[in-house]
């Protein structure tokens, strides 16, 4: 199925044009694994070993639960609070863009800022701790 689309980016108009190319669609257009295509049988995965029990987490390392992550990669635009600075939560703390779209991150609890991790510019992994909140 092709479908005719006006996109505008940045004020700039253009003009595409999108085939459906997957399996649904009936398309045979691609020949190579991939896009439309059946996989093909995979071998039975081995039985796993049970996983180790998780070491508990160290006061102020990933993921405690004072720890506000970051929700998605991306560079920091703004960090909106110091430490010392009271929260509730929902409040902004922190903006993160990632291709070319800004993500507010809010306080996930009520209380005080302990630290902050980040300033504006850096790079940050998703689940990368921000700053903590006591």
């Amino acid at each position: 199925m092709t479908r005719h689309l006006r996109i505008t980016v940045d004020g700039k108009v253009y003009d595409v044009v999108v085939e459906d190319v997957t399996e649904d669609a009936g398309s045979t257009f691609y020949q190579t694994s991939g896009v439309g295509m059946p996989r093909a049988p995979q071998p039975a995965p081995a039985a796993a070993a049970p996983a180790p029990a998780a070491a508990p987490a160290v006061a102020g390392g990933a993921g405690t639960e004072d720890d506000k992550l970051a929700p998605l990669g991306g560079v920091i635009l703004e960090v909106v609070v110091k430490v010392g600075d009271a929260v509730k939560t929902g409040d902004k703390v922190a903006v993160i863009e990632a291709m070319k779209m800004k993500t507010v991150v809010s306080a996930h609890k009520d209380g005080t800022v302990s630290s902050v991790a980040v300033k504006a510019g850096d790079a940050v992994d998703a689940g990368q701790v921000l700053l903590s909140i006591s």
